[in-house]
């Protein structure tokens, strides 16, 4: 009974979605109050049906409800209740459900929270957030509803691939949503403003939150999935350029592009059709990556589907929704003439190369990404775009932005000298260069990677730190600290987020210029050496989880005689799913990470091997998590809940008729 009426209130969801739609653009139009109101109610009730449904799909994987077509395919019995729980989404019908239940929750949440919104612009902004919603619940119940359910139920289901089996994937996918339909706000306030045909600093107070919003959950699930794949996998990597993960990279790059245009915007009135493009661009860029996770056009490990049936409804849905933006951009950019003036040194000639240097590095992104997908369309040829690429073009862009952004913090708006903009960083240009000759000096027959990421990491904490210093004025010590304390968190956030940058940089090239690898076969009871560290492999034996069976190395790791760890990493079989997974054991330092995986038994008796000291390795998620961080301290401003101007005159003026 309870998935029944989950079935039906995703059918209710989507008539109601379909009113939103219309009734208040058209009230919008002719300036009918009582049709505008329509939108709030709407979408608030299209949240609540949307919400059911989930978790009424939600607890037939908690209760095996196998009549369920889908909990069959993806649940068993013997499953932890936590991935029971993580089932709801980790297939392709059930993270579609929660794609529509996010993206009506951002709906719901502008009608709850948008109060101070004028009529015309809030009724068409929830009307376009309902179009999408329209047309995700439309390819839900004709192509991918999760509430088909099996004539002869079975006994037990087929169980969940085990590689989603783990607790920093069971969270992924959640934060990863709100990242990718987070941005969702920022097109449905970009299409209604097109409509409007008036952008404004007013609309740019408004459109920030939404954006910073989505752009800090996707830098959290961005980071979680690379955490990830660091330790589940077992190759011992972080990011290797797969096509799904620089799915969620290019949307990533936007929505900072757009970000720090929406700045320009707001303070200037300029880069207004800059910045309603990089709206559009940045929920765009989300949609295609929809379409490569569950089209079957790629092969990744972190693939919803194999259908391409399926993927032409979504690249179709990607067609009519950017097709028709950009339509519309086109025939509107004109009344979006920018008003404000300003040198060629100055902050928005600042931000303008930040927003070029984004968009670049995710156009690049992009094209290696699907150029062997057109390749293959076109020229009939197989070719593989890998990380030798991605690496080539992608670093001199984040270096290029890494290097300007202290300049760019302190230069202030119209007009500024560099002279005076470089002289209170002169102090972070030395201790970014002093660290990065030490780390020079000290690494023998190694690559410059890891002296530049140093310098780079020191150059973006130190100016960040310059940067709130410049903000606390002159005088006693104690006075600008009182300063410092009473800055605008939107200042403390900027500056956290830039110095996680720095530190997720400097861990990136650490890890990548000075970890050490061996790779053996070793029998139980030798030893070998792994740089200053000695490693033994104690014991080899079985044991039996929840569902899996195991294969459990007891490693020893010590150094000068003294023992530092003891690690234990696994080889993992799931007899349901007739899969294996790889843990890798993982000693956790500030400034190095113990990594090792053992692998399947040789003819001699012996297992593979793999050993590595990854240096700095945690600084890259310790520096995303500081960029999020940055994010929602800038998210609590209370200037971001106040928005400038309000248009009272047309607000006064709608109420009036």
């Amino acid at each position: 009974m309870v998935t029944e009426l989950g079935h039906f209130a995703l059918v209710l969801a989507l008539a109601v979605a379909v009113l939103q739609m219309v009734i208040p653009l058209i009230g919008a139009q002719k300036g009918w109050t009582g049709w505008m109101a329509v939108a709030e109610p709407a979408a608030t009730t299209q949240f609540l049906l949307i919400a059911y449904a989930f978790f009424a799909l939600m607890w037939a994987y908690v209760t095996d409800d196998f009549s369920l077509r889908v909990v069959v395919e993806n649940s068993h019995t013997l499953k932890p209740l936590l991935y029971k729980i993580a089932g709801t989404w980790g297939n392709h019908e059930g993270s579609m459900l929660l794609w529509v239940l996010i993206l009506s929750g951002f709906g719901a949440a502008a009608a709850v929270f948008g109060g101070n919104l004028p009529p015309r612009l809030k009724a068409r902004v929830l009307a376009v957030q309902a179009s999408i919603g329209v047309a995700f619940l439309i390819f839900i119940l004709f192509t991918s509803n999760p509430f088909v359910r099996l004539a002869f139920p079975p006994m037990n289901g087929q169980g969940m691939n085990p590689l989603l089996q783990d607790p920093g994937l069971a969270f992924h996918p959640p934060f990863l949503y709100l990242g990718y339909v987070g941005l969702s706000m920022a097109f449905s306030f970009a299409i209604a403003a097109l409509i409007e045909g008036r952008v404004d600093a007013a609309w740019a107070r408004w459109v920030r939150p939404w954006t910073l919003a989505a752009w800090m959950f996707l830098t959290i699930g961005i980071a979680m999935g690379s955490w990830w794949s660091y330790y589940v996998l077992g190759w011992g990597g972080f990011w290797f350029w797969d096509p799904v993960e620089n799915a969620s990279l290019m949307p990533w790059l936007f929505a900072a592009a757009l970000l720090h245009s929406a700045i320009v915007v707001e303070k200037r009135e300029a880069l207004k059709s800059w910045t309603i493009l990089l709206a559009i661009l940045a929920f765009g860029f989300s949609l295609i990556g929809t379409f490569l996770v569950r089209s079957g056009v790629i092969t990744s490990v972190h693939a919803f589907a194999d259908d391409p049936q399926r993927g032409i409804y979504i690249l179709a849905i990607l067609g009519v929704f950017m097709g028709g933006a950009l339509t519309l951009y086109a025939a509107r950019a004109g009344a979006m003439e920018a008003k404000g003036l300003f040198g060629v040194v100055s902050r928005e000639t600042a931000l303008i190369l930040n927003n070029v240097l984004l968009a670049v590095a995710s156009l690049v992104v992009f094209v290696g990404t699907v150029w062997p997908l057109i390749a293959q369309m076109a020229f009939d040829r197989k070719l593989s775009v890998g990380p030798p690429y991605f690496n080539l073009v992608f670093p001199p862009l984040m270096i290029a932005l890494a290097v300007m952004i202290p300049f760019g913090t302190l230069m202030p708006w119209k007009r500024a000298r560099l002279a005076r903009v470089a002289r209170p960083l002169w102090a972070a240009v030395a201790l970014a260069v002093a660290l990065g000759a030490l780390a020079w000096a000290m690494q023998t027959g190694r690559s410059a990677l890891g002296p530049v990421g140093l310098g780079l990491g020191a150059w973006l904490v130190a100016g960040s730190v310059v940067d709130l210093l410049s903000r606390s004025g002159r005088g006693p010590v104690g006075a600008r600290l009182g300063r410092l304390a009473r800055l605008p968190r939107a200042d403390w956030g900027r500056a956290v987020a830039h110095g996680g940058l720095g530190i997720a940089i400097f861990g990136v090239c650490a890890v990548l210029a000075w970890q050490v690898e061996v790779i053996r076969v070793t029998k139980v009871g030798e030893s070998f050496a792994l740089g200053p560290y000695t490693v033994t492999l104690n014991d080899v034996h079985k044991a039996q989880g929840p569902n899996y069976r195991a294969t459990v190395a007891d490693v020893k790791v010590s150094r000068a005689g003294a023992l530092v760890t003891e690690l234990h990493p696994e080889k993992r079989f799931y007899p349901v799913a007739g899969m294996p997974t790889t843990n890798a054991g993982i000693s956790r330092g500030i400034f190095r990470d113990l990594y090792i995986v053992v692998g399947d038994e040789q003819a001699d008796g012996g297992y593979d091997t793999r050993s590595y000291i990854k240096p700095f390795a945690d600084w890259i998620w310790l520096g995303a998590i500081l960029m999020g961080l940055g994010g929602l301290l800038s998210l609590t401003d209370r200037r971001y809940r106040v928005a400038a101007g309000a248009r009272k005159p047309e607000a006064a003026q709608v109420a009036a008729e």
